[in-house]
């Protein structure tokens, strides 16, 4: 299973007033995770916006499991949790430096028409990306 990462150097502003991550910005890294994967895959989610797609967020979820300071660098891993034809979910895992886990999630997507905001199958704006997700599904299914 193909499984991307992306590191966060955690910013001051990021931080309440205890010095801990506020949780919200968890959400926002998963969003630069996720890029990051389709970066790495080879497609660009910025070609889909040009395009007139977008594809926003239907669903998250998050467990908070060690709290992150402000000072740390956290290592996201982002891979496929579930592909169909219209909805993709991305899990994902936060480390701290010394490994260990900080939050866990997921979140649901689907694409849609920026100029009516209905759904439409990623195979039929992008062959390519789609075949690449169906892969990362069959990985799924074998381990």
């Amino acid at each position: 299973m193909f499984v991307s990462e992306a590191k966060i150097q955690v910013r001051y502003a990021e931080t309440d007033m205890m010095g801990v991550v506020y949780h919200a910005n968890y959400l926002i890294w998963m969003e630069i995770a996720r890029a990051q994967f389709i970066k790495d895959l080879g497609f660009s989610y910025e070609q889909m916006e040009e395009a007139g797609y977008v594809a926003p967020v239907i669903d998250v979820q998050a467990s908070y499991k060690n709290s992150v300071v402000y000072g740390e660098e956290v290592t996201i891993k982002v891979w496929i949790e579930k592909y169909s034809t219209l909805r993709t979910t991305y899990g994902y895992e936060m480390y701290k430096p010394n490994g260990v886990l900080a939050c866990t999630g997921t979140t649901s997507h689907v694409v849609v028409s920026k100029e009516n905001f209905r759904p439409i199958a990623l195979k039929k704006i992008d062959q390519e990306w789609h075949e690449a997700y169906e892969q990362h599904k069959k990985q799924l299914v074998l381990s």
